[in-house]
């Protein structure tokens, strides 16, 4: 699959930063059907949601777009959604930014692989609509 730094949707107001500006999640999912459910899901909350499908191109998103908060897939071409995480800890700019790492791979070794690498929360795949967004805006402070 292509990756491609997908337009920002246009989102109510409910999200907005002090200076007026939407809240902005950076969503790295390869499954196609997952990153629309999530992108619909998180938008008619009030974000502007970005997707990326692949573990480079993500990386040079958070650069050029610093997002609020990464949603992060285990499972990635490229670049695992490990390797993203140790790469956003280890740069100074980004080592405080909310990761969510939301993945099918839930067993303890890959919870615990990515606490040490420095995951703010962790959720399995399937995933409940109403935890996603109270887990968003939990990491966000919204």
């Amino acid at each position: 699959m292509k990756a491609a730094f997908d337009s920002a949707l246009i989102c109510p107001d409910s999200r907005r930063e002090q200076g007026g500006h939407m809240r902005h999640v950076l969503l790295i999912e390869d499954e196609a059907n997952i990153a629309e459910a999530l992108r619909f899901i998180l938008s008619r909350d009030g974000w502007q949601v970005s997707v990326m499908s692949e573990g480079e191109a993500a990386l040079a998103a958070v650069a050029a777009s610093r997002p609020d908060l990464v949603i992060l897939d285990l499972m990635l071409p490229g670049l695992s959604g490990l390797e993203i995480l140790q790469s956003l800890r280890a740069d100074p700019a980004t080592a405080a930014l909310p990761v969510l790492m939301l993945t099918a791979k839930g067993q303890g070794r890959d919870r615990d692989a990515a606490e040490r690498a420095g995951v703010s929360a962790f959720m399995t795949k399937p995933f409940d609509n109403s935890e996603i967004r109270a887990k968003v805006r939990d990491l966000l402070g919204a």
